[in-house]
């Protein structure tokens, strides 16, 4: 049976790291917590679930702190959690079992990482990362943002999902400022770590500046398919808020010459002809999105509503403004079919229902 330390870098976490703990209780060998300057009583309650608590001085490096915590493991695999992470009670017979009969060979597991939910709370945003990584010293974390150890070896894809359910919100500048303060220091972000800077300028609405970083990502002949893929999104968004609207098109369009459409994005090009009344156009790219297979097992994120929901709900406001309610109606009612709490489709069967009526 493979065994598991559980490694934990945290800080003022006392309102969510009693529920993380609790829902891998008894599923891991050791449990490794390193505190990067708790004020609150983090320390206190994580002392209720191990000894092992770390204290380390905080250098704006997650990767920095995730090794550390990783060395203080003794475990043949390393698992890392964030505070505000769960292991849904569904999940835990899943998890016992991966472990009974894991390959003692397997150098990764990467699992789903189920970061935003739907009203009824449902994953509407998911995506794959390396969860247990063989305990051995060429597996370190790198970029001191959006930190990552490069998947190698033999790796294992699991539908064991965490679901990352945060309830309070953080430093919202953190991340930027991190970014800033390393090429400040000289230093040169290598292309994952220039995806993410450029979505970071975006959050921020800093469109130029976002622009020329992810323009260079794109360019450049390094970096992963997904991400790239995904910059083109990013950059397509900032485009449109420097009201550039035909560089968007154009940017979203780009995207297609990395690989084969991705719904997600065969969404986004739908949505701009939609937008310019552009009914035609915009049917065909929700339709090439209803087409597109959903590859659950890649590196990329995952919309799921993008391979259903969204175009349904979309061809269904398409054929209206086209006249053809029938049509519209049909797909509403597919749309529904996915997600029959949903508010849209709900308001628009009330609308379609009142025609029936007169």
């Amino acid at each position: 049976m493979a065994t598991i330390s559980l490694c934990m870098i945290v800080k003022n976490e006392e309102e969510h790291i009693a529920r993380c703990l609790d829902s891998v209780a008894g599923l891991v060998e050791e449990i490794i917590v390193v505190d990067t300057g708790s004020a609150d009583r983090t320390i206190e309650i994580a002392s209720d679930y191990t000894s092992k608590i770390f204290v380390y001085p905080w250098k704006d490096d997650f990767s920095d702190a995730r090794n550390y915590s990783f060395s203080k493991a003794t475990m043949e695999y390393c698992m890392w959690m964030d505070a505000d992470d769960v292991l849904e009670e569904t999940e835990r017979e899943k998890f016992l079992e991966l472990k009974r009969t894991l390959s003692s060979d397997v150098d990764f597991v990467m699992m789903k990482y189920n970061t935003s939910f739907d009203e009824a709370g449902k994953p509407s945003f998911s995506y794959f990362r390396e969860r247990w990584i063989k305990n051995a010293s060429q597996y370190r974390w790198l970029g001191a943002v959006h930190e990552v150890i490069p998947p190698s070896g033999s790796i294992v894809y699991s539908d064991i999902a965490i679901c990352h359910r945060k309830t309070v919100a953080k430093d919202p500048d953190r991340n930027l400022n991190i970014y800033r303060k390393v090429l400040a220091e000289g230093k040169c972000l290598e292309p994952r770590q220039q995806y993410y800077y450029g979505r970071e300028l975006y959050y921020h609405k800093k469109y130029e500046e976002a622009v020329s970083v992810l323009e260079r990502f794109l360019n450049s002949e390094e970096g992963w398919i997904e991400n790239k893929i995904e910059a083109c999104s990013i950059c397509a968004s900032c485009y449109l808020g420097l009201g550039q609207e035909q560089a968007a098109l154009n940017t979203l369009l780009r995207s297609l010459s990395f690989d084969l459409p991705r719904a997600e994005l065969c969404c986004e090009i739908g949505k701009y002809f939609l937008e310019h009344g552009k009914y035609h156009m915009a049917i065909y790219w929700y339709k090439e999105a209803l087409s597109r297979p959903k590859n659950e097992y890649g590196s990329g994120f995952v919309l799921p509503d993008c391979y259903d929901y969204i175009p349904l709900l979309q061809l269904c406001v398409c054929f209206d403004k086209l006249g053809d309610r029938k049509k519209a109606q049909e797909y509403n009612e597919k749309a529904g079919a996915c997600k029959p709490y949903s508010k849209a489709y709900l308001y628009n069967k009330q609308y379609f229902d009142s025609f029936q009526m007169l």
